[in-house]
């Protein structure tokens, strides 16, 4: 570790601190700012903030391959900011080449007590290098002598040999980035699909063409396309419920090389087209090649199935058949090693294996099919203007009938028939019509799914309380339940007691009696003591509750909403009581909230009678996903939801 000690003058400092009133978010060096204003006014939560960091990415003149430049500085807020010290760089490597970096310099500035700088340098014996797999080695390295206030500084130089690795720019990382500007320069014999992800706009996106940046030693020249990208006050992007993942939302800019031109005049294509892609899959071990496996099949169904005149009820015997019969290992591999035999010899496989197994099944039994390759939630977004098959992880399977469109799946014995697994609900997929051409489809649930209780009780003479509570979850929301209850039922009811310890419960009974049933029923008799202070018995009516808190926190969000089915809530309580021992003296209010555009309606409703006061409480979203401008108000609906049910009371008064 390196250690310079610089000594200022008071006065010359104070000038700097006060000449400022912001963070230098113009350029690379420490000022007065950066080190003495250690809150950052648009995140309070911030734990660290990038100050500004810049890239640079060329090809280099004298040897041909790309180059990219990195500075980076950053504020330590807190002790929690501290990780940002923690420096990891993935150099990609196969059989042949590797990628390098050069350059690394990276230091740590403080103020100490007597008002000097204290800057120390990363010592070139604190860079490790190591293994992180076959194809990537992991450079290391951690900022020296980091406290609350620190200012740290790094830069380095990427070299690599791989043209089609043109590194992706990240504008949005997990802390707020005040500045942030990148430079691209491409020699015109590559040529790049670039894609700018994310919902921030930049605040500078221009570009232009530099004569003759690249010449060879023979004559040959080629222009170059410079870009320049700058997006200023990013927000952190933190990962929260209801979405997707965070690489189809995180700002950046990415780019995949689809054709290069060399000095000599040939032409190589990348980026396939999907005509031509079509036509690989065909033969492709993966999957063409498993889409004819009549003799694989044969004989596995019974009789009574074959038989089976309608085509609607042979479909949903055969998916009952694949779910009843072969098992998910949990991979999701589409390419290479997919084998049929080997998922009918050994009853397990992969999804693509289960599935392409209940295409053929229904191939052969003369229903339409074709399968949909797509990706799931965890894994992406497809790119739709040009094939990338390597973003594809999932196939599922389309089947008509009698006019209607299904889209099947069989790795969960807990779906039901035309429910695909939540982690399918990723908008679209790509139908292989390997014989016409293939496109796109939307992968959007067709029904609205709900959750619904129904509660009756009544008080007695000494205020305790009891009653039933009938439950009904549809759809994607009685899958969980289905399969904790079918795989240990005495655990589930024994669970249902540990997890509702506000009342006791007398009786418990699951009216499911099928595993791919489109619900999940019970009934569940109760028991619950009231609390009494003085006369006064107060009851709060929401035995249960939807939300427990609201699951939207974040200041700002700056991607979708996405619930992946649209969704309703219903709680009904009614309230039996003698009105020669009780008068109602307090009942919740009426209450009703509407997201914008009609895309959601709370109700609470309250009516009393002398014998019985009935609450209806009701929910929903009428939208799959929301944009990013619908989160402040989702984010007071779902308030309002938890607030209502916590707080809402029901009073009685002895006589």
């Amino acid at each position: 570790m390196k250690k310079f000690t610089t000594t200022l003058i008071l006065l010359l400092f104070t000038f700097i601190t006060f000449s400022q009133s912001e963070f230098n978010a113009s350029g690379y060096n420490v000022t007065g700012n950066d080190l003495t204003i250690n809150t950052y006014s648009k995140d309070s939560t911030a734990n660290a903030l990038v100050i500004y960091e810049f890239g640079n990415s060329y090809f280099d003149q004298e040897d041909f391959r790309l180059k990219t430049e990195v500075k980076r500085k950053i504020k330590i807020l807190n002790r929690d900011g501290f990780d940002e010290a923690n420096v990891s760089i993935l150099l990609y490597k196969n059989s042949d080449s590797k990628e390098e970096i050069t350059r690394i310099v990276a230091t740590t500035t403080n103020i100490n007590s007597n008002g000097t700088l204290d800057i120390q340098k990363l010592d070139k014996s604190q860079v490790f290098t190591e293994e992180y797999n076959d194809n990537y080695t992991l450079v290391k390295f951690t900022l020296p002598n980091i406290k609350e206030g620190s200012v740290i500084k790094y830069s380095y130089k990427l070299d690599t040999p791989f043209m089609f690795n043109y590194r992706q720019w990240y504008f949005q990382t997990d802390i707020p980035t005040l500045y942030s500007e990148y430079h691209a320069s491409i020699p015109a014999n590559y040529e790049y699909n670039i894609k700018l992800v994310g919902e921030i706009p930049l605040s500078v996106n221009t570009s232009d063409t530099e004569s003759e940046c690249l010449k060879t030693s023979t004559g040959a020249k080629a222009d170059c396309f410079k870009s320049i990208y700058i997006m200023k006050n990013i927000p952190a992007f933190i990962d929260e419920k209801y979405m997707t993942t965070r690489e189809n939302y995180i700002s950046k800019v990415e780019y995949e090389l689809k054709v290069y031109k060399s000095f000599d005049g040939g032409i190589d294509n990348i980026t396939r087209s999907w005509k031509t892609t079509d036509k690989e899959l065909k033969t492709e071990k993966g999957i063409g090649r498993q889409l004819n496996k009549g003799s694989v099949v044969k004989d596995l169904l019974s009789k009574e199935i074959t038989n089976e005149q309608d085509q609607l009820k042979k479909a949903k015997a055969i998916v009952e058949y694949v779910q009843s019969n072969y098992k998910w290992n949990k991979k999701f591999n589409v390419f290479g090693d997919v084998s049929l035999k080997d998922l009918v010899k050994n009853k397990v496989g992969r999804a693509s294996e289960v599935n392409l197994l209940l295409f053929n099944l229904l191939k052969e039994n003369n229903i339409d099919v074709l399968p949909v390759l797509m990706s799931t939630r965890g894994n992406g977004f497809p790119t739709k203007i040009f094939p990338v098959i390597s973003e594809f992880n999932y196939i599922i399977i389309q089947a008509k009938i009698a006019g209607e469109t299904y889209f099947l799946d069989a790795t969960s014995p807990y779906l039901s028939f035309g429910q695909l697994p939540y982690r399918c609900l990723n908008q679209y997929g790509r139908l292989l019509d390997l014989k016409n051409g293939s496109y796109w489809v939307d992968i959007t649930p067709k029904s609205n799914f709900s959750i619904s209780y129904k509660v009756s009780s009544i008080i007695n003479d000494k205020g305790s309380i009891n009653g039933s509570i009938e439950y009904r979850a549809t759809g994607y929301n009685s899958s969980d339940l289905k399969a904790a209850y079918f795989k240990n039922k005495s655990s589930y009811k024994t669970n249902y007691q540990n997890e509702n310890t506000n009342i006791t419960v007398t009786n418990h009974e699951v009216k499911t009696t099928s595993k791919n049933s489109d619900d999940f029923k019970e009934v569940v008799s109760f028991e619950v003591a009231s609390e009494t202070i003085g006369n006064s018995i107060y009851v709060n009516p929401f035995i249960t509750t939807f939300f427990d808190e609201n699951p939207l926190k974040l200041q700002e969000r700056t991607y979708p909403i996405d619930f992946g089915y649209k969704d309703s809530y219903t709680y009904i309580y009614k309230l039996e009581y003698d009105s020669n021992l009780y008068e109602v003296t307090e009942i919740p209010e009426i209450k009703k909230l509407q997201l914008p555009n009609g895309t959601g309606v709370l109700i609470l409703n309250t009516t009393k009678n002398d014998s019985e006061i009935i609450i209806y409480f009701k929910f929903n979203f009428k939208e799959a996903i929301y944009n990013q401008n619908y989160y402040p108000y989702l984010k007071e609906y779902f308030s309002t939801i938890v607030d209502l049910q916590k707080n809402s009371l029901i009073i009685l008064k002895k006589k």
